[in-house]
């Protein structure tokens, strides 16, 4: 194995043990993470919130013995295949291996550390959309039609797995029609390498239609309580958050494609990224979503600092070329990674309260960030369910009811109760409650702003409060677990209506 080869190899091992050492083994999985894993007991071409694609990873990782340890993994590994195909895009632009090791050491020590933590959609689809800039360079370089199908399974896949992509479709659309390399639209080779790719998102487009659009639902309430506090300014100004180490590659690589010739050609992909944070801003989108745009720019920016420090003087500053990436991940590491207990990281924010770190979706300031409150509580939560299902008579079937997924996800994978499922009226949930049985008794678990109602306590002969989280720094603080004994009216029909309730008002929205 050469130098190059094995330096290679020397980041992706850095990169899969980071990722298990930026978060604090006090730590839960994240409220999200339990709905994704739930998938793959309940494989589809589609769900409310995402299309299939981590389903498929949840149904490997259950397969692997549905450990935390996998859970992990997966993100970390396309964060990984990220900075390859990053590495491999800088040795096919001709760049040596300074240019090399510094784009990868921007990508390890950069904001993608942080998405990559979590099992979500967000880690494939940062190595998906820089796969697909990868074979249009690649097709540019080589003028090979076969890039162009590459292309597509690129987009087809990228779409099975989040519809962000959609954005970077139409910025390399006008991107394209903006330089010389609009003469693409004369191959037809492009418009079949499409079409490949709408072949592999048809399944998922043709359940959309079968279950009456939910994606259009979930959009709607993203807009309603979560992308209404998102400022377009403020999405803007967030963009030079995610790689502020680095940034100065990112500048480099601007630069590069008017003021560095062999890049002149390649100058479409920085229209690309102009259109489609534009396109981001005015849809009022997370910051995050516009991550995936930038690896590909690092294999540029790293190749045209190599070419300008390569004589002279120029070349004592490549050391800190390397180091300024570093310093500043180290410096903001307790300000935006897990890393140490909540306790420790209240103090932290306390004493950093300007940088406004810790305000949540819900537009107020706490004293942790959302994503570190939505890891706490959950094993606690599991662990007093099922202590309620152990005073549950076992002669008859009890159903536990929660408010929302990640109570229902979290319970799901915590128990120690072999088949023990908890379900949930809130999100895909709805459409996997089964009725097969004829539900005697009931656990609720409820928010600490939802309480139980005497009409619900009515329906049964007998109700406990079995407790509730006690840890004041998670999301679900004050979330309560009832136990309902002996049901004296037909929970199954009542459910079934709830259901059914829930169902019409998914297609009303629509």
């Amino acid at each position: 194995m050469n130098q190059r080869n094995l330096l290679l190899c020397g980041f992706i091992l850095l990169k899969l043990v980071l990722q298990y050492l930026l978060i604090d083994s006090g730590y839960d999985l994240h409220w999200d993470e339990y709905l994704h894993l739930d998938q793959a007991h309940h494989l589809a071409w589609g769900y409310i919130s995402v299309p299939p694609v981590t389903s498929w990873f949840s149904y490997l990782i259950y397969l692997l013995g549905n450990t935390g340890f996998w859970v992990k993994f997966f993100p970390a590994l396309f964060g990984a295949l990220t900075i390859l195909l990053v590495w491999k895009s800088i040795e096919k632009l001709g760049g040596n291996l300074y240019a090399c090791s510094l784009a990868a050491t921007a990508l390890t020590f950069s904001a993608l550390a942080r998405l990559n933590l979590l099992f979500q959609p967000n880690s494939f689809d940062i190595l998906a959309w820089t796969f697909i800039f990868y074979t249009l360079l690649r097709h540019l370089q080589t003028g090979k039609v076969s890039w162009l199908y590459w292309m597509g399974v690129g987009f087809g896949f990228g779409f099975l797995n989040k519809y962000t992509v959609l954005f970077l479709a139409f910025g390399v659309l006008l991107g394209l029609m903006l330089t010389p390399e609009r003469k693409i639209f004369k191959n037809p080779h492009l418009y079949a390498g499409l079409g490949l790719g709408f072949l592999i998102a048809l399944p998922n487009i043709i359940w959309q239609v079968v279950n009456d659009y939910p994606v259009i639902w979930h959009m709607k309430m993203l807009s309603k309580y979560q992308l209404v506090n998102v400022s377009r300014v403020d999405f803007l100004a967030e963009q030079v958050l995610f790689f502020l180490g680095s940034i100065f590659i990112l500048i480099a690589a601007f630069l590069s494609f008017f003021s560095y010739s062999p890049f002149k050609k390649y100058r479409f992909f920085f229209f690309t990224l102009i259109i489609t944070l534009v396109a981001f801003a005015i849809f009022r989108a997370k910051a995050y979503y516009a991550i995936s745009l930038y690896p590909i720019f690092f294999a540029f920016g790293s190749i045209y600092l190599a070419h300008l420090l390569e004589l002279g003087w120029k070349r004592y500053l490549k050391p800190f070329t390397y180091l300024t990436p570093i310093g500043f991940f180290l410096l903001i590491l307790p300000l935006v990674f897990p890393i140490k207990p909540p306790e420790k990281l209240k103090e932290i924010y306390a004493s950093n309260a300007d940088l406004d770190l810790t305000r949540w979706e819900d537009g107020e300031v706490h004293d942790i960030p959302q994503d570190f409150a939505d890891m706490l509580g959950w094993k606690e939560l599991a662990e007093k369910v099922d202590l309620a299902y152990s005073k549950s008579p076992e002669t008859d079937h009890t159903l536990i009811i929660c408010d929302n997924y990640g109570q229902a996800g979290a319970i799901n994978f915590y128990t120690k109760i072999k088949g023990l499922r908890a379900v949930t009226m809130n999100a895909d949930y709805v459409n996997w409650i089964s009725l097969d049985q004829p539900i005697k008794h009931v656990i609720l678990v409820r928010e600490a702003t939802d309480q139980i109602s005497d009409r619900e306590i009515s329906l049964f002969e007998k109700s406990a409060h079995i407790g509730s989280i006690s840890d004041s720094n998670a999301r679900e603080f004050g979330t309560n677990i009832h136990l309902l004994v002996g049901a004296k009216m037909d929970i199954n029909a009542i459910l079934a209506s709830e259901i059914e309730e829930k169902k019409a008002e998914l297609k009303m929205v629509n």
